[in-house]
């Protein structure tokens, strides 16, 4: 763009503002008090002299009568014409002052006897021209007095209304003042006092002076003390002065008409009258100098800037038609007045075909509103900015553009019509809304990643976190945020996570490792992660996927192998020591027959023979377990069954043990060999007697259970479907958590040597297996065990009331439920089936967690907590605590003993609502619903 030439058009003194407003300078108060100086000497020379008579010159009067009206008028003149701007009241008074002294000067010189007559026009006696002397200048100091007083930095007080009435109101009652002054020192003289008696001064005549003389010093001495000073202010005050040499001379020191003083006096009367008048006559020459050269200057610079803006307009017009962008310009009727180059390429429209039509030209129909809006909002003054819309092609083809809109205004002002720039933005937007797409796929993977995602910097620095975390690690992505990703992983595994990552940015990419994170409770969590390295953004990118599942799953089939190799190994032995034995017991009747007359002998062959049938026992039991043994089902009665063995249980166990059966009503039918069940009750009732030395209670359940694929997912052996489940629970002193997982091991025993011999519970699993059923163990160290037999539902018969109550829908909600269980996997499929129903889950391994979470978040509805947890508190301690800070939070229990068991162990008040593992997710439903409702 064209510079554009700045032209100084400022005067060198710029003394253009009022000199009723513009503040006096050094130069200004020098000036004055020169002339005042000078003057003041004159007249200290003059006065000695005053009384001197000289001759008449009656010229001499007229000259200066006219000298100071002409005087006065044109300094009124000049101060009226700063007035209409300013409209100042101090200066409209000063205004009338001078056309006032103006009047009386003309009227002292008609009525002055000589002049024009012997005696003075308009009927005028001796003392007429005393007289107006004497109210001629004793008017002029009230009007200043007037002007100091109402005058401040801006020019005083303003007038309202118009000026020219103002001033054509004051020149009138100056006329009319005049008038009524002159027609009382004319026509009604001889009223007056004398002032003037034989060409001399009287009494009166001196005490008038002085009186007058004094009012002009008090309007110097006013004007002084009014600050700041105007240039105006500081002439007055020289005029003021000059006023009072004036009246000294004319009517004070000198003696009659026509001597030194009289002659002397007007002169400075002349004098006051010029000074104020010389000032504004040299500012107005001054200001007409100014105006000449600024008016130069404008022509100059107005030159300058035609040639410049021509200039100007010709670099616009080459920028338009070389824009890159449509520029168009439209009339408020939406009359197409402006189309550049860009304008056709893009629409396919000519200049010649665009310009004079409607902008509807290029508008869809349905876009034709929009467009009609936008020109409303350009005639109210208004610019639109990055206005997205669609416009139309010459050949029909829709497009996409941003606007960007703004008013076209004309030479005043007015706004005329709208310029517009369009830009396509088809292909924009189209690649914007593939990345919008792309983004978005990518944050719902990334949020909805049941793997674990994890983003950091090139130190190792978490950036990103998926929400999987929560599930996986227990942690929230914002407590991982801005950490190091050592603070989370094993030691044992940096040094191989480094590794990896150095390898990831030396370009190798998709490296998969294990390493191990820590949970947020504290244990361990084995990882599968994939990770890569982004050279553009400087960022790792890891994938995890959490191991848990699959080893637990791991460990579950290696344990299921286990124990079917070691069936197999059994079984044969078995097997073998079982033809062994039959040789035995087959042949030791044959030997106890020959030696039946020796004793000795005899014993020894009974020893050998009870020996065999120990064995054979023995190895009844290990075919149990390794699931050969010959077995006889039928359709049994559980609860009869159970009945039963409970009366055969009261003296085997004796009366420290309290039995308590608890039956389910209606309870399913199961094909099972009832000799065999009976057995594997007995067994477990003996290993509960050993539990408790001390005595206690064994409860002895029945209940219909569905073990759903949930549970099923968990426990590889089991197939989803009904089960009769037979509970035999005690209050002993449970197992140490170590020595669960080989409880069913063959030959292995808690007790002390020569007390058992360790195939009690697996001849238990085994036969449960052998039946196709399932067998679960729960047991807390302290406070009792309790093992569940799960037998197959008998098929062929009726659904039963139960069954129909257990399949109606499933209702689920949407309040928000605290889960508290300390086995990961557990929690894990908890929460899952709690999700699953529509309801907030949150979770915690302990009750220490619990708490905190509970205190951080006021819209729980539920605790779901497990009874035998870890710690320093349990679950019913926890639900105590809870509902002491939270009065309104309602409580379900879970665990794997029973509840009768529960409730008859004590841990529990009875009529608490506990739900026993494992559930299907119809309980799970049911349950929630209740204690929600509680």
């Amino acid at each position: 763009m064209l510079p554009l030439r700045e032209v100084n058009v400022h005067a060198r003194n710029d003394r253009s503002t009022f000199l009723s407003t513009l503040p006096a300078t050094q130069s200004d108060r020098t000036a004055a008090l020169a002339i005042v100086g000078i003057s003041a000497i004159l007249f200290a020379l003059i006065v000695p002299f005053a009384g001197t008579p000289l001759i008449q010159v009656p010229a001499f009067v007229a000259s200066y009568q006219s000298a100071l009206a002409v005087s006065d008028i044109i300094t009124a003149v000049l101060l009226l014409s700063q007035f209409t701007v300013l409209r100042s009241r101090a200066l409209l008074l000063l205004s009338i002052g001078y056309l006032f002294t103006a009047a009386a000067a003309v009227t002292h010189a008609l009525t002055f006897p000589g002049l024009f007559s012997p005696t003075g026009l308009l009927g005028a006696g001796p003392q007429t021209t005393v007289w107006l002397y004497m109210i001629w200048h004793g008017g002029f100091p009230l009007f200043v007095l007037a002007y100091a007083w109402l005058k401040d930095s801006n020019g005083g007080n303003k007038v309202d209304g118009p000026t020219g009435r103002t001033i054509l109101f004051a020149a009138l009652g100056v006329i009319v003042a005049m008038i009524l002054i002159g027609w009382t020192v004319t026509a009604r003289h001889d009223l007056l006092p004398v002032m003037l008696r034989d060409g001399r001064y009287t009494a009166t005549m001196i005490g008038v002076v002085s009186f007058i003389w004094s009012l002009s010093f008090a309007a110097l001495i006013t004007l002084w003390f009014r600050k700041p000073h105007t240039v105006i202010d500081v002439w007055l005050m020289v005029t003021m002065c000059a006023w009072l040499f004036d009246i000294a001379l004319s009517a004070i020191v000198n003696v009659a008409r026509y001597d030194l003083g009289f002659y002397a006096g007007r002169i400075y009367g002349l004098g006051a009258a010029s000074f104020v008048l010389a000032v504004l006559l040299i500012e107005n020459v001054r200001l007409q100098a100014t105006t000449v050269g600024l008016l130069g200057r404008l022509r100059e610079q107005s030159a300058f800037e035609r040639d410049y803006y021509g200039k100007r307009l010709a670099l616009y017009g080459a920028v338009v038609e070389s824009s890159n962008d449509a520029i168009i310009t439209e009339s408020l009727d939406g009359r197409i007045t402006g189309w550049n180059r860009a304008a056709e390429r893009l629409f396919g429209y000519s200049a010649t075909e665009a310009i004079g039509q409607s902008i509807y030209l290029v508008v869809p129909d349905d876009r034709k509103a929009e467009a009609r809006g936008l020109l409303n909002r350009i005639s109210s003054n208004e610019s639109i900015a990055q206005h997205e819309t669609v416009r139309i092609r010459k050949d029909g083809r829709q497009i996409d553009v941003v606007l960007n809109v703004s008013p076209l205004r004309s030479d005043n002002g007015e706004i005329i019509g709208a310029s517009k720039i369009a830009h396509d933005i088809t292909e924009e937007k189209q690649s914007r809304e593939k990345l919008r797409r792309e983004i978005e796929e990518r944050e719902r993977i990334f949020e909805t990643s049941q793997d674990l995602i994890l983003v950091t910097d090139g130190y190792g620095n978490f950036i990103q976190v998926s929400p999987s975390v929560k599930d996986i690690l227990g942690f929230s992505p914002e407590d991982m945020i801005g950490h190091s990703a050592t603070e989370f992983i094993h030691p044992d595994d940096l040094d191989r996570t480094r590794e990896e990552m150095r390898v990831a940015r030396r370009g190798q990419t998709k490296r998969s490792f294990e390493a191990r994170y820590y949970h947020y409770d504290g244990h361990e969590v084995s990882l599968n992660w994939v990770g890569n390295w982004s050279e553009p953004v400087k960022r790792h990118f890891f994938i995890g996927r959490d191991l848990t599942e699959k080893q637990a799953a791991e460990a579950q089939f290696r344990q299921a192998q286990k124990m079917d190799s070691i069936g197999q190994l059994t079984g044969g032995v078995a097997h073998d020591f079982n033809n062994v034995l039959t040789v035995i017991t087959g042949t030791i009747g044959i030997l106890a027959d020959a030696v039946a007359d020796r004793p000795k002998l005899a014993a020894i062959t009974k020893l050998i023979d009870d020996a065999a049938e120990r064995g054979a026992q023995l190895t009844k039991h290990l075919l149990a377990f390794a699931r050969k043994q010959p077995l006889q089902p039928r359709e049994i009665d559980v609860n009869a069954l159970v009945l039963e063995a409970a009366k055969l249980l009261h003296p085997t166990l004796g009366e420290q043990i309290t039995i308590m059966p608890q039956l389910t009503e209606d309870a399913w039918p199961a094909l099972i060999d009832p000799s065999q069940l009976s057995t594997a009750i007995l067994n477990l009732a003996l290993n509960a007697r050993d539990a408790m030395p001390d005595g206690g209670t064994l409860v002895l359940e029945t209940r219909n259970i569905f073990l759903d694929d949930g549970y099923a997912s968990m426990n590889p052996d089991v197939v989803a479907g009904n089960y009769v489940m037979i509970a035999v629970s005690d209050t002993g002193s449970g197992i140490p958590a170590a020595l669960l997982e080989r409880v069913f091991d063959p030959f292995f025993t808690t007790k002390e040597v020569g007390k058992g011999t360790g195939l009690g519970l697996s001849m238990v699993f085994g036969f449960v297996k052998q039946s196709g059923g399932h067998i679960k163990i729960y047991s807390e160290e302290g406070h009792g065990t309790s093992v569940k037999i799960y037998l197959p539902r008998s098929t062929g018969v009726q659904e039963t009331e139960y069954e129909q109550l257990q399949n109606v829908p499933i209702a689920g909600g949407d309040e928000k439920i605290l889960i508290v269980e300390d086995d990961a996997l557990v929690r894990q499929y908890v929460v899952t089936q709690v999700k699953s129903l529509g309801y907030a889950a949150l979770e915690a391994a302990n009750a220490a967690e619990a708490l905190v979470i509970i205190d951080a978040d006021r819209d729980i509805d539920l605790l779901f907590t497990d009874v035998i947890m870890p710690g320093n508190m349990n679950g019913r301690q926890l639900a105590d605590e809870a509902t002491r800070r939270r009065p309104e939070l309602k409580t379900l229990f879970t665990s794997g003993y029973t509840e009768n068991a529960i409730v008859h162990h004590g841990r529990l008040d009875s009529g608490v609502l506990l739900l026993a593992k494992p559930y299907r997710k119809s309980e799970l439903a049911k349950m929630l619903r209740t204690a929600l409702a509680s």
